[in-house]
This record gives structure tokens, sequence and C-alpha cells, in this order.
């Protein structure tokens, strides 16, 4: 209880100091505003943190109308000392469960005194927790994964009682939690997954247990393990979808179908068939989702037309003009022109079906998308993708500028030969020289504005190669009508998977920018030993200021911990392998099992990182830091359990002491420093810590 009181008075006091928006404020709480306005938006997290970010603008009464732009004031009645208080009491229950992760793992009341201490005092932990960030969520949810694995651990021998099934479904609940707010939580499920099967490989080698008795371990474990998970992930996705219903700054990031049944997006009023004489806009379905684009300019060399181009923003040389083809007696291969389909309504308006030749003309320049023998820029060879350009006009022309549409597959319930707009996905052949129009995945020089490249493909014949097929985005006819409301309909999975896999894709793309410094960012290897620090807002001297960094005599000791306990494993390996059987050795032996779960879960939170090619931050650590810190009470446990009770109580004293010491002298990095920064720089104990310095 005391522990718990003194966490939550360092990370409530003096959190309304700062009346500006302090660093990844701007991202998240502009999130939460989006919630509370139902305007949709894209992130490269999943949603939970940031549902509870909305949560805690409903509990201070927030409307939405302030954006969170970095560095701005909060305005006037803007209750945002709330909405750091519900982000910090998750920090703050950091602590009691360090404490009973602690004493779950069998530590001594010392050991888990200066474990939860150690987190209690933490400066970075607690500058973390002080801001509307999703860090103390993702901490906290972490915190209760390991808290619940080591719960699970001590009901081995009761299995399937109702405890046990508890703390498995605890286990379970935390895992989709910690996943849903950050996909960092994919190393807790690995740290549970490499216990579980160790756990399962274990019982494998028991005798005594019956083959059904064993199924059910498995099926318990599927059950509360990866259903279980799965379905809180879920949830908070079909949260963030039902709450954002209306249009918003992500909506050009979702497929043109989810779009549609957003309020206030023009995709629901585009008609619903194709037809000759439809003003249309193609997107492809390639992961560059490019749009097809022409305009004036013209390709330096090959045949020096119109460039098309693939352009992913909305432009009105994206608008192309379904016109009937080039009617000629030539043999178009297996083609035949004049089997074009004869479909027309009552209104005179012929629609395009599967099959169909047609003739795309480009609106803002006349041109006809057009292909012929020259090779496409970027590949400089015919066998693998031919020029595309936009040459004549409604008048002038030849049967090259022909396309005839393949249906691929329709989204919708339609199973008929139209076009349907935004759910036909489609493939253009050209009826010439047969080849598809496909985007190269290459962009265009300088001449071409960096732009996709868009070639013709001489030998891409797989269906389901994305290059190679395209959509109607967007369709406008003098004669169609808009189609009734809800006509295109929104459908869960189908966009949970599309929403997923572009998070994973914007995870992918952040990547350190060569051509700019980056003073905020770091690398693993500066982490472990609080090699860096972090500046969270404006460093001008009227500024109050926030420094992201550890506590020194915390980290330093933690890394310490995992090098000393991997040194001493190895030690008793040898021991026992040399047949040496004692109290210390039995010791080891009995406790090793928690001392292995907290370094693999720190092995798991840290080492990936060095894999990884995106840009990152010293908050990456966080969880990492979290297992080892429970680290140095076990290693202490270890090495003192046979001094008496003065000298134990000596031993952790001293070292409780340094924590608590540096954490006051480091303390104002945390609550904010005002006036000139040179005040401080006697807390600057290396020259890397970037605190001091001008930019």
């Amino acid at each position: 209880m005391i522990l718990t009181g003194l966490s939550f008075w360092t990370r409530l006091r003096l959190i309304d100091r700062s009346n500006i928006v302090i660093w990844d404020e701007a991202h998240f709480g502009k999130f939460g505003s989006h919630y509370i306005e139902h305007e949709y938006y894209t992130d490269v997290h999943p949603p939970l943190g940031k549902l509870l970010v909305a949560f805690s603008g409903w509990l201070a009464n927030f409307d939405g109308a302030f954006k969170f732009e970095s560095g701005a004031e909060y305005p006037e009645g803007m209750d945002y000392r709330t909405m750091r208080i519900f982000s910090a009491s998750w920090g703050a229950m950091m602590v009691p469960l360090a404490y009973l992760t602690a004493r779950k793992a069998d530590y001594s009341i010392l050991a888990s005194i200066l474990g939860a201490t150690m987190v209690l005092c933490d400066t970075a932990y607690l500058t973390i927790s002080r801001f509307v960030l999703l860090d103390s969520m993702l901490l906290f949810f972490t915190c209760l994964t390991c808290y619940s694995l080591f719960g699970f651990h001590h009901q081995q021998d009761h299995s399937f009682s109702l405890a046990w099934w508890s703390w498995l479904s605890l286990i379970g609940v935390s895992l989709g939690c910690v996943l849903s707010v950050k996909w960092v939580g994919l190393f807790a499920v690995g740290l549970v997954g490499i216990y579980t099967l160790q756990d399962l490989w274990d019982k494998l080698a028991d005798m005594e247990m019956s083959r059904k008795t064993y199924v059910s371990h498995w099926s318990a474990r599927a059950l509360c393990l990866i259903i279980l998970p799965i379905i809180i992930y879920l949830v908070c996705f079909k949260i963030h979808f039902d709450l954002l219903y209306k249009s918003g700054t992500g909506d050009d990031d979702m497929s043109p179908l989810f779009q549609a049944h957003l309020e206030g997006n023009a995709f629901g009023e585009s008609a619903l068939e194709l037809a000759f004489g439809s003003n249309i806009t193609i997107r492809t379905l390639a992961p560059e989702q490019s749009l097809l684009h022409s305009h004036h300019h013209t390709y330096p060399e090959g045949s020096e037309q119109h460039q098309v181009t693939g352009y992913y923003f909305q432009d009105e040389n994206n608008h192309w003009l379904i016109r009937l083809p080039r009617n000629d007696d030539i043999n178009y291969k297996n083609f035949d022109i004049t089997h074009n389909s004869r479909d027309y309504d009552d209104l005179g308006v012929r629609y395009i079906n599967d099959g169909d030749i047609i003739r795309l003309n480009h609106m803002a320049t006349s041109r006809n998308l057009h292909s012929h023998s020259f090779a496409s820029p970027n590949s400089n060879n015919k066998q693998h993708f031919l020029e595309v350009s936009a040459y004549g006009d409604d008048e002038r022309g030849d049967v090259k500028d022909n396309w005839k549409i393949e249906v691929v597959k329709h989204l919708d319930s339609y199973s008929g030969s139209r076009i349907h707009t935004m759910a036909t996905h489609f493939r253009l052949r050209h009826v010439e020289l047969g080849c598809l129009l496909a985007v190269t995945q290459k962009r265009l020089p300088v001449w071409g504005y960096y732009q996709m490249e868009i070639g013709c493909a001489s030998n891409a014949e797989d269906i389901n190669d994305l290059r190679t097929v395209w959509m109607a985005e967007t369709n406008q006819h003098e004669k169609l009508s808009s189609p009734p409301q809800n006509t295109y309909k929104y459908h869960f999975f189908r966009d949970f998977w599309y929403l997923n896999k572009l998070m994973w894709r914007s995870n992918n793309a952040l990547i350190p920018d060569p051509d700019k410094e980056d003073i905020l960012s770091s690398t693993p290897t500066q982490w472990p030993m609080v090699g860096v620090g972090l500046r969270m807002c404006r460093w001008d001297d009227d500024t109050i200021k926030f420094f992201l960094l550890g506590n020194p005599m915390v980290w330093w000791t933690s890394f310490i911990s995992v090098i000393t306990f991997t040194i001493l494993h190895i030690t008793y390996i040898v021991r026992e392998k040399r047949q040496i059987h004692d109290k210390e050795q039995a010791r080891w032996n009995q406790s090793f099992s928690i001392g292995k779960s907290l370094l693999l879960g720190w092995f798991l939170h840290y080492i990936p990182f060095y894999i990884m090619g995106r840009v990152m931050y010293l908050h990456h650590y966080f969880p990492a830091l979290y297992f080892s810190i429970l680290l140095v009470p076990f290693l202490l446990d270890h090495f003192t359990a046979q001094s008496n009770g003065r000298q134990r109580f000596l031993i952790f004293g001293i070292l409780m002491i340094l924590v608590i010491s540096n954490f006051i002298y480091f303390s104002p990095f945390s609550y904010g420093m005002d006036g000139p920064i040179d005040a401080y720089s006697g807390r600057s104990w290396m020259k890397w810590w970037n605190l001091t310095k001008k930019y």
C-alpha cells in the first residue's frame, strides 16, 4: 500500500505544470479527438491504447475540437489534466504489479520491495507515464503478462482448478491487451509461447498423465492463449471501425469500398456500374495503390509520347473517359472486336461487361491510353515491360488504343458479367500486343517527377499478381445516378485484414532519413547503459523542459544483472557437469526457471531491435528494462541466501539508497526544468546525453 501510494504521488505530482502539447501527445491526443468526433484516421498502432486515450478525453468532457498540434498551448477550459492523470494511473500501477510479481516468484520481502522501488524510482518510467501517450498502457499490460505468467506457474500442481483457469485466462487477456496497444506486444506473446511449449513438452514426459489429460492441456492453452487474445484484438478493431463512421484524414489509406460507407465521403456517390461514357479513376491493387495518371509531359526517349504514370494522390489528371474502341478489320489475334457486348438499358446506356474491348481517353489531355513495342523506361527489356503512353485523341489514333477488360473477381455478392465500381477487380489486356497493364513497382527519374512507372507486362499471366490488377475507384456518368444508400457494404474481416496489412507496411516504412539529422532517434546499443536521453519539447529558456532519461543506478545495475545471470548460469552448468551438488547448486536449480523467464523476457523485448530497419527511440527499450530490473533482486536474493538478516538489510538498503538518491537528483528531468538549461549542466554526467547542447 505504501509503494502504491508513493507511485501515484510521484506520477501525479505537478502533472499539469506544462500546459503545452508534449512530444507524442501531438499524435495520440489527436487520435483520441478523432474518436470523439467519429472521424476516420489511420495509424501504425492497433487501436486499444488510442481508444483508452479517447475514453480519458470523454472523462474530461473533451469535445474533440482541439487537434493537439505539437507544442501548442492547451486551450483555456480544456481539462488536459484529467487525460494525463488517466495515462499516469497505468504507469503508477506498474509498481504494485512489480511487487506482486516478485512475491509470486518467491522473492524475499526485501527483494520484492527493492524490485518495486527500482520501478518506482526510474525517471524514464516516471516521465513517460505523465503525458497522454500509449507507453504507460503498454508497460502496464506487459507487467500484467509477467505477473499472470508467474501466477499461473504457481498453479502447476492444481491443473484445471478454478485458480488455474483464472491465471491462464488472465495471461490471455493481458496478451490480447498488450498486443492491441502496440505490436511490440508480440514479444510478450513470444515469451508466453516459449514458456507454454516447454511446459507442454515437460508434461509429455509425465508417464502418469493420461492422453486425454494431455490433450486437455493443449486445448486449454489454445482457448486461453490463442483464441482469447485474438478475440480481444478483433473486438478492439470492431470498436475502432464502429466509432469512426465519418470521413476523416485517414480515408485515402483505406480501400475505396471502405471509404464509400463513411459519412461525407464522395466515393459512395459513384455510379455502381461502368458504361461507355463513364468518367472513371482507376487504382492498382499493388501495394503502392497508385492511380492511373497522365499529364502533358512526354517521355524523353522511346515513343516520346505523353507519359502515363502511377500517382497516389487525387488529381484532375487521374480521370479517364471510357470510349468505344478503334473498330478496325484487323484480326486482333484471339480477340474479335465485333463481338463487343450490346448490353443497353432503357436510357440507351451501354454497360461494360467482362471481355469487352474499350478505349480509355485521358480527359485532361484528350490522349488515349496506348502501348507499343518500345521497352518501358526502367526495364530496357521488351520481354518484361513495354512502354505505356498517351497518344492521339478522339479522332486520331490506331488499334493500339484498344484494351480488353478481364474480370479477376467481385468483392460483392454480384456474380454477373458487368463491372462494378470499387467491387470488381479486373485486368486490362492490350488487344494488339497481348500484354497486361501493370505498375512496375519502380519510380521514374526526375523527368517523371518520381511517380510510379506504368508498363505493359509481357509475361504476367498470374491472376494473383496484383501489379496487373485494377479497379475503378470513382465512376461518374451523365445518365447514371448515384446508387442507393448502403450499396457499397462494409465488411469487417476484409477491412480488418486490409488495415493490418497497411499498418505493417507503414511500420516498415518508418526508416531513418540519411539526409536529415534526427536528434531524437537512437540505436539499441545506446539504451542499456543510459547512453542517450530524449528531449520531449522545445528547449528554449521560456519553455518548461522535459528530458526522457533513465535513472542510471536502475539501468546500470539492471544491465549488469543480465550479464551476471548469464555468466552465473554457465558456471552452474559446468558445476553440474562436474557432479558438484550442494545447497547453492540446489537453490539455483530450484529458482532458475524464474530467472530464465526474466532473461528471456529481456532478450525478446530488446534483441529484435538490432535487426529492425525502422527508426528507433529510447522508449522502445522500456518493456525490456522491466524484466532486467526484476533480475536485480532475484540475483541479490541468491547471493545473500547465506547471509544473516543484518547483512542482507545492509546490502539491499545500500542499493535502495543509491536508487532513491539518483531519483531525487534527476527528478527535475521528469517534473520539468524551467529557465536556461545551462543551470542543469551538472546533471549531464555524459556528454552524449544531449542535455545542454544548442541546436
